[in-house]
């Protein structure tokens, strides 16, 4: 027989924790109201014989105060149902007080490191991170089911973005920006009608991202092809004000030339706007937009010529960077840049090569853009290519009633995820053991995923106007509820998942790049898979596997479970599981075949899948970097390129620090020699010099080059 706890988990029974519990009555009772060592047996025996192989928790507790109620001990009884009551009480205290304490004192250590984007010692963070933690704890105490919130503080799940359950909004989008360009959209009652020159139109899509981000959680993505249009009306109205004011007294070339010039202008100046506008807006979150720019040369598009323009002038201001309060030129944290890899510029002699080129050189670097290949994703969507979401998962296909794919205007409802290790703990090797529990902790995330969606359901448009009313989602009428927009696939939500790497470890003794494991690996991810798909033929429910992109959570889970279940090698003892499906950090494989092999993993975890390799020296490492480019497009879906940062904390500078003549770190910038007072990339190898490629150039690269 086995006991389900309040989180879900499944333990063995334990008769002596009944007697404890009853023993602990009789002590605050007189001797004569005392349960006899043989009541007690009879107890033990009522609760074997219920012949059950589970059993709740709750379930034993009132067979216990039944039995005692039976056998006229109700003094005791009391005493037991007080106990009951306290504990229950205990689980639902209020814990808000000391966090925003330590908040406002700047020692809350795992919120600070929570979102490298929020600084937690400005007011305006402080004050949405105050906001937060009282919605958790109400969260905790009162909207959430109890099984649900001792899951999640137990490590079993992870139900995120706790902090804004309290209010009716949503986690991340794709915006339908070409719909509130070309049909005007309304920003905080003001009409704002489609604009009529390429900088203006830059200049409303940063007013729309800014108030999109303060009306829901997550991320939000946008098309930057829609802006093609409005590159070319600035082009028109720079050509009919030249004829306007010369007539045919200036010549065609010279017209052109001019008409060139003001473009150009034009073209830098809104880019410009983009990229100052998000970085300096403050959303009412305490941070600056969490936007993605999707970059696509898709030549199906008529304005496909200024979405090159367009996307050229972002990867050229990237490159450069923005300047700091030092005027150092440093690294944008936003917009986070997406670049597709299509047959006109996979680096294999196409057209929009030299597009890539630069996204290259861009990704050396300022580590952006990531890459997706357009030619996995038509395998992967039904022929189509859109955007992720700002938080990295995607869309599944979805037609409206013309039967056409629509991707934009779309959202996520919201994630929960599953602790994939914590499972291979308690199954103890015991295959049979662990699909048990992986059923039961599936179980518990559906029930968690409907709490997100019951808490939107019966919203009403006015929540935000700007998502709900004026086009970002929806076209709906003031007092119109969301619903439909909820069911039938329009929306999706998210079975994240942590740590298949140390799941495989536990179960099989070995990583999941080997036979055995990546066997056993594979039926984790195909029942999973098949079970969201389950729910959402169901219910009617976008449910989709989303390999959760969250750092922070590889490190929560892990701490957890050290404090459970102590020191596990090459699990617990590492401090942090790996990110969903990815191959752990400290195997022994090149970055080509990591990405091969999670390339497997991608396209069963098609809600949401992200791949990263980490290089040294990326500006040394262009070529290789091309290659591996070059790659992706033909071999995995979405890759993304890591390195350690060098950062001199002397002069600010933002760039690679160099070993010089004396084998001693030196900022190029002010020449400080201070170790101490440098953050200087970590070569996994220990090699300190130049990467080179191999002498035949081939795939083949030095560990010193792409060591994970």
């Amino acid at each position: 027989m086995r006991i389900q706890k309040r989180d879900g988990r499944i333990v063995p029974y334990e008769e002596e924790k009944i007697v404890a519990a009853i023993q602990k009555a009789n002590n605050e009772v007189e001797k004569e109201y005392r349960a006899e060592e043989e009541l007690i047996g009879e107890i033990l025996d009522d609760v074997k014989q219920e012949g059950k192989e589970l059993l709740t928790v709750e379930h034993v507790q009132d067979m216990i105060e039944e039995r005692l109620v039976s056998h006229n001990k109700y003094t005791l009884a009391k005493k037991y149902i007080v106990y009951r009551y306290q504990r229950s009480l205990l689980r639902k205290s209020n814990t808000t007080d000391e966090s925003i304490l330590k908040l406002i004192r700047n020692e809350n250590k795992e919120l600070a490191e929570e979102n490298s984007n929020k600084n937690t010692r400005l007011a305006s963070t402080q004050r949405d991170y105050i906001a937060g933690e009282v919605s958790r704890d109400v969260t905790r105490r009162l909207l959430l089911p109890e099984h649900i919130a001792l899951a999640h503080e137990n490590g079993a799940i992870h139900f995120h973005d706790a902090d804004y359950f309290i209010q009716p909004i949503f986690n991340c989008c794709l915006i339908n920006i070409q719909d509130m360009l070309d049909n005007g959209t309304s920003i905080n009652g003001k009409l704002i009608e489609s604009p009529k020159s390429f900088q203006v139109a830059c200049t409303v899509t940063t007013q729309i991202i800014a108030a999109v981000a303060s009306n829901q959680y997550g991320g939000q993505s946008v098309n930057i092809k829609h802006l093609g249009k409005y590159l070319r009306k600035s082009r028109l109205k720079f050509e009919q004000q030249l004829d306007q004011e010369f007539g045919d007294s200036l010549d065609a070339q010279a017209k052109k030339k001019i008409v060139d010039i003001r473009l150009r202008d034009e073209l830098r100046s809104g880019v410009q706007t983009i990229q100052y506008q998000i970085n300096t807006l403050m959303t009412t979150n305490g941070q600056s937009p969490f936007v993605t720019l999707f970059l696509h040369i898709d030549e199906e598009d008529e304005y496909v010529e200024e979405t090159v323009q367009i996307i050229e002038e972002i990867l050229t201001q990237r490159l450069q960077g923005t300047k700091n309060e030092k005027g150092v030129y440093v690294t944008p944290a936003f917009p986070k840049l997406v670049y597709v890899l299509d047959e006109n510029n996979c680096l294999k002699g196409g057209k929009y090569d030299y597009v890539t080129h630069l996204a290259a050189r861009c990704s050396a670097k300022r580590m952006y853009p990531d890459y997706i290949s357009a030619k996995k994703m038509r395998e992967n969507y039904e022929g189509n290519v859109f955007s992720c979401m700002g938080c990295r998962s995607f869309l599944s296909p979805w037609k409206d009633e013309n039967g056409n794919y629509k991707w934009e205007g779309r959202f996520n409802q919201g994630v929960v995820s599953l602790n994939l290790p914590q499972i291979g703990i308690l199954a103890k090797g015991d295959e049979k053991v662990f699909w048990e529990i992986l059923e039961e902790r599936l179980q518990l995330c559906y029930e968690a995923l409907m709490c997100r969606h019951k808490a939107l359901e019966g919203t009403v448009s006015d929540v935000s106007p700007i998502h709900w009313q004026y086009g970002a989602i929806a076209r709906l009428k003031k007092g119109e509820k969301i619903d439909k927009y909820l069911h039938g696939g329009y929306s999706t939500m998210s079975l994240g998942y942590i740590g298949l790497y140390e799941t495989t470890y536990l179960m099989k003794g070995c990583s999941h790049t080997k036979p055995e494991g990546k066997e056993f690996a594979m039926k984790v991810m195909d029942y999973m898979q098949e079970t969201a798909a389950r729910w959402k033929e169901e219910t009617g429910i976008g449910f989709s596997l989303y390999g959760t992109p969250a750092e922070t959570l590889c490190y929560r889970f892990a701490r957890i479970d050290r404090e459970k279940f102590g020191d596990i090698e090459n699990v617990t003892d590492k401090g942090y599981y790996t990110n969903s499906y990815h191959v752990d950090v400290r195997e022994n494989i090149d970055a080509f075949t990591k990405f091969t092999f999670e390339s497997e993993f991608q396209n069963k975890s098609l809600g949401g899948a992200i791949s990263y390799v980490e290089i040294p020296n990326l500006n040394n490492n262009l070529e290789a970097l091309e290659e591996l480019i070059r790659f992706i497009y033909d071999n995995i879906q979405y890759g993304e390129f890591n390195t350690k940062s060098d950062y001199c904390h002397v002069c600010g500078f933002d760039g690679e620090i160099q070993i010089n003549e004396n084998m001693e770190w030196e900022c190029p910038q002010c020449h400080n020699k201070d170790h101490a007072k440098m953050n200087v990339t970590r070569r996994t190898c220990g090699y300190l010099g130049e990467n080179f490629w191999n002498a035949g150039k081939t795939k083949e690269i030095k560990a010193r080059v792409l060591h994970l």
